[in-house]
């Protein structure tokens, strides 16, 4: 949902004043941090401060919770958005009419960059306390390894969505002048490799960076890398087309998500929970079933006690239960499955799937009314599952009025199915078959003795679907372009829908949007798209940042 209310001082204006500039002097004198005296004003007085200096970070991670959506998933196959008039920012996203000027890019591009600038300046004013004795060194390794693995996952996200992007350090940098894709990508791998040394064990509470959740993004960030991201040029030789690239693969790279991967299963942590359903929902959040799923989690208390709450129960579930049925009205949420086709399909394939009822709703009971209400043409289409929190009485009604439902980053079921797939880009196909068929165990469905690389493809759907991972996967496996083709197949995209069922005016209405955006996405992706548009600053102004192919 749009907060265009944030009141931020220019990126590059707070950059500058956060002291990440290059380093002035050379001396390692007690006194001095890169040339720049130590003094009461740039230390921190004990460990609880520094790690509440760090803390401050989050302010530029929850108000992207539910935005992240805006961008991963309306721009894959898989969702649409009705959000406000068809001119507004979800809806642009959704039918991949996305410029500079788009408010999600611009929100989350910044708040990024932000979010790198505040970590900068937290580790030099806590390297300083602690030359000065004000922090202890289990102080400095447990905020500083914080703050290294947030800049890090910051760095992953800029470098996935937008490419070559900048990378500025407590040890210098520019705000402005872009870095390739591989300089990028080892600064996220020098910060987690350190975060990893610094971070204490996971010890179940997933709002706690950990040793293990920095080894789980190693082994994600390794297997991004290891699937060769495309350069500015590659995605400018395509920019105009609808061609996909060639997959291309870097087998050292995938080795090390392997490794890494390992270590977070082999540390005996981390465990997937028995239940799939009990994984969403705020009574489920922050490992109150102690199973030890959830890794790592962004912290969300509500709108009215963070920064933004986390708006996905409310972008998936705005109008509960106004859908055209016992007597109601007939609203649109801010996000909408793309199509009947993706529960069809998953259903003809695995009925017996437990996950498929949990992706997508298809009738709900209404616990206030009792009246059930379903989700299918000609009606509706199925409701995002995974966005509207059933863990406790009422919830439906109740969690798009509080947003408070923690978002998470990573769970174990990811560790499992990176090293599955990496093994599988390796030609170790019967090695993964046992972290593959973990998951397939705990669905339900059959095992297999040596997963397929499309099988592969296939469980990050099954398990992971608007969870934040669509068009990034499609980025890595250049199937951007044949992927968003599939909606040609969907049932509302053809001209003639509405001959193939009887609607009232309310619902032919809405059905003519659902066509309409298929009918954009198809017509409208290309190769461009491989990337997002360099945005403008939170206030409309240029960051001095080169724009992105095709923009």
């Amino acid at each position: 949902m749009k907060q265009k209310h944030f009141i931020f001082a220019a990126l590059v204006a707070f950059a500058t004043s956060t002291g990440f500039t290059a380093c002035s002097s050379d001396s390692d004198d007690d006194n001095t941090t890169g040339g720049n005296q130590i003094d009461e004003t740039n230390v921190v007085n004990d460990d609880a401060s520094a790690i509440s200096l760090v803390n401050g970070v989050y302010s530029h991670w929850q108000p992207l919770s539910s935005s992240f959506s805006f961008i991963i998933e309306l721009n894959s196959n898989k969702l649409i958005s009705f959000e406000g008039e068809e001119s507004e920012a979800g809806p642009v996203n959704s039918r991949f009419e996305q410029e500079p000027t788009t408010w999600y890019q611009i929100k989350i591009f910044n708040h990024l960059l932000l979010g790198i600038a505040q970590d900068n300046e937290a580790i030099t004013t806590i390297s300083n306390s602690l030359k000065l004795g004000k922090v202890t060194q289990n102080g400095y390794n447990a905020a500083v390894g914080k703050a290294k693995f947030l800049r890090a996952l910051a760095y992953l996200k800029l470098a996935q969505l937008w490419g070559e992007v900048p990378v500025f350090t407590e040890e210098g940098g520019s705000t402005t002048e872009r870095q390739s894709i591989d300089n990028v990508l080892t600064q996220v791998v020098k910060d987690l490799t350190e975060a990893e040394i610094l971070l204490l064990d996971y010890n179940g509470d997933p709002r706690i960076p950990s040793k293990q959740a920095a080894q789980a993004l190693l082994a994600r960030t390794y297997l991004v890398w290891g699937d060769n991201p495309l350069t500015a040029d590659q995605v400018q030789a395509i920019a105009t087309t609808q061609t996909d690239p060639a997959f291309t693969k870097n087998d050292a790279r995938l080795q090390k998500a392997v490794e890494y991967a390992d270590k977070v299963i082999k540390s005996g942590r981390l465990a997937l929970d028995p239940d799939f359903s009990k994984l969403y929902g705020r009574d489920y959040e922050s490992n109150k079933r102690g199973t030890n799923e959830h890794l790592f989690t962004i912290a969300h208390d509500g709108d009215k006690n963070d920064a933004q709450g986390n708006h996905q129960t409310h972008c998936s579930w705005t109008f509960p239960f106004q859908n055209g049925e016992n007597g109601n009205g007939y609203t649109q949420n801010h996000t909408e499955v793309a199509d009947d086709d993706l529960y069809d399909d998953w259903k003809a394939e695995q009925p017996n799937d437990k996950r498929l009822a949990e992706t997508y709703f298809v009738e709900l009971k209404n616990p206030e009314t009792g009246l059930t209400h379903h989700y299918y043409s000609p009606v509706y289409t199925p409701i995002n599952g995974k966005g509207v929190d059933q863990s406790y009485e009422d919830a439906e009604n109740l969690e798009i009025k509080q947003n408070s439902v923690d978002r998470i980053e990573i769970r174990y079921a990811e560790v499992l199915l990176i090293k599955a797939e990496a093994l599988v880009q390796l030609g170790r196909n019967s090695e993964a078959a046992e972290p593959f068929n973990q998951l397939r165990k705990r669905a339900g469905i059959e095992t297999v003795s040596a997963p397929t690389f499309d099988q592969i493809k296939r469980e990050w759907d099954y398990e992971f679907t608007y969870e934040q991972f669509s068009v990034l996967n499609s980025y890595r496996w250049k199937d951007l372009i044949s992927s968003i083709k599939q909606v040609k197949n969907y049932k509302h995209f053809a001209d003639d829908w509405k001959e193939k069922q009887t609607f009232n005016s309310d619902q032919e209405a809405y059905f003519q949007k659902v066509h309409n955006h298929l009918v954009a996405k198809y017509n409208n992706v290309r190769g461009k798209h491989y990337r997002q548009p360099i945005p403008t600053g939170l206030h409309g102004e240029s960051l001095g940042i080169s724009q992105n192919p095709g923009y």
